[in-house]
């Protein structure tokens, strides 16, 4: 084969070209500090770089963003809920000194205080947020759990409850005695007064999840209806009847009526005490919700549900948002209605759980929902015991206006004081006696609560110590891919400069030989 100069020529400008390349190559490599610039420079580097980069980045999202919102979140949810343990705790602790008989009247005033207080505080607790999203309303992250003002807003709503939310009160007929003042003790009726007007009364109830069940206006809200299941004449099979005892069979009547006794004497009795939120039973209805069970042989269906739909119109700061709780409807000022939870009365009520993806295909439940510790049961229990504790202190103080008076009546005037003493001495045992059974039940209920409570506060730390390993996980399997990703994409630094210049230095010996090359022709040899 004939080589010319014009061949050596273009050879040495092709390899000259070449190794440009290769430099060029190089210094690029050096500005980026990567192996590949486009995928074309190594197909194998690039689709591996894709997949690390893309691991790096989805372990970078747990790490950095999902795992600490998730630990923020659990941070507020376990803090509300220790202080909700405290609380209850608080209440425990005034149960047990109110369950002591020998309490002086500023005693029981200071424990009556401290309910109160106590029984404010705890809802709040429910209240608390992470980045404004509320942190026990389930799905509703940006509804309150309680009302935060005074709203006029109509509910109807359906409490599922059965025969163990039917108690027995004990409720303590004390006549015309807190009536009772210097200017008309002696007065016509008054004067009547005797222990024999004083009566103890047991009553059948069920205890509404809200009290106060009236409009703006303070009218009673609509009368109530109760369903549970009865068997089918025909079929044989249980069926909800709704409702079973028509609301025309309720008689509404405020609590200053004295329907206790009412109920008591009546078997028939049906009757709705909206101010307080109680529904009281006669013997007869008592019988025949007690009935109401549960059937084991068969599935997806609770015989021993018993259903309350009721109205409420008005609500003020504190109160509870039912829509949280229970299968509900609300009516707006502007006529607009909203359905909540109906799926409840299918049978088909869904924990709102919340979980944030904090791994690869693992996720972790940060909330807990309100009806896991702030039940209602809390509240309406405060409010018994401080009415308990309230009508006790009511009676000291209208024996003390007694005895100032006593000090200087004389005759038929001496001889009322007496006998309306010997009514208030009787109507101070019997309160007495209800409170402090009622306090010492109070310890139990409490208890309960608390148990509850810590139940939460138990899962919220389990779900901490969970993300505390996912946490350490993440951190190894973060500084794992980010270092594949390096060794495959980022170049060696000291290499690269070594090959470089080595790569300059073949360039500038490749530019001399050229040029000697190039200098040569045949005309060199004649």
């Amino acid at each position: 084969m004939r080589i010319t100069n014009k061949i050596m020529q273009r050879n040495n400008l092709s390899n000259i070209n070449t190794n440009k390349v290769y430099q060029d190559k190089l210094s690029t490599q050096m500005s980026t500090q990567k192996k590949v610039s486009r995928p074309s420079d190594d197909p194998v580097v690039s689709i591996r770089a894709l997949r690390l980069r893309s691991n790096v980045t989805e372990v970078t999202q747990y790490y950095s963003k999902n795992i600490p919102d998730a630990e923020s979140w659990l941070d507020v949810t376990e803090d509300a809920l220790k202080n909700l343990t405290e609380i209850i705790t608080n209440m425990i602790n005034q149960c047990t000194k109110a369950s002591n008989g020998d309490l002086k009247s500023a005693d029981r005033q200071i424990i009556l205080e401290q309910l109160k207080a106590l029984g404010d505080e705890v809802y709040s607790t429910g209240d608390a947020d992470y980045a404004g999203r509320y942190v026990f309303t389930g799905y509703r992250t940006d509804t309150s759990l309680s009302f935060d003002k005074e709203y006029n807003t109509k509910y109807e709503i359906t409490e599922q409850l059965d025969n163990s939310s039917i108690t027995q009160l004990t409720k303590i007929d004390t006549g015309k005695l807190l009536d009772i003042t210097a200017a008309n003790y002696n007065n016509a009726n008054n004067s009547k007064i005797t222990e024999q007007d004083i009566k103890s009364t047991e009553v059948y109830r069920i205890q509404l999840a809200y009290d106060d069940c009236r409009d703006k206006n303070a009218n009673p809200a609509a009368a109530p209806s109760i369903s549970f299941y009865e068997k089918d004449p025909v079929t044989g099979e249980a069926v909800m009847k709704e409702p079973t005892w028509d609301s025309t069979m309720f008689t509404i009547k405020s609590s200053t009526e004295d329907p206790y006794t009412e109920a008591a004497k009546n078997d028939d009795a049906l009757i709705y005490v909206p101010d307080t939120g109680e529904i009281l039973l006669g013997r007869n209805r008592y019988d025949k919700l007690m009935a109401c069970k549960d059937d084991p042989s068969t599935s997806g269906k609770n015989e021993g549900e018993i259903r309350v739909t009721y109205q409420k119109d008005h609500w003020v700061k504190g109160d509870l948002r039912p829509e949280h709780y229970f299968a509900c409807t609300s009516t707006d000022a502007d006529g607009k209605v909203t359905d909540y939870n109906k799926s409840y009365l299918d049978g088909k009520s869904e924990k709102q759980v919340i979980e944030y993806d904090v791994g690869f295909n693992q996720t972790i439940q940060v909330n807990s929902t309100a009806d896991e510790c702030f039940q209602h049961g809390i509240g309406r229990t405060v409010d018994d015991l401080v009415q308990a504790m309230q009508d006790v202190v009511d009676l000291e103080n209208v024996k003390t206006k007694i005895e100032g008076l006593q000090e200087t009546a004389t005759g038929t005037d001496a001889e009322t004081l007496t006998k309306q003493m010997e009514a208030v001495e009787k109507a101070l045992t019997l309160a007495k006696d209800k409170c402090q059974k009622m306090f010492e039940s109070g310890i139990t209920t409490f208890q309960g609560y608390l148990d509850d409570a810590n139940l939460c506060v138990t899962n919220c730390g389990t779900r901490s110590s969970k993300l505390e390993l996912i946490d350490n996980r993440m951190k190894s399997q973060k500084t794992t891919f980010e270092t594949l990703k390096s060794e495959n994409e980022d170049i060696d630094v000291t290499e690269t400069v070594i090959d470089l210049k080595s790569a300059e230095m073949t360039y500038e010996a490749a530019l001399m030989a050229t040029g000697k090359v190039m200098q040569t022709t045949l005309l060199n040899f004649i």
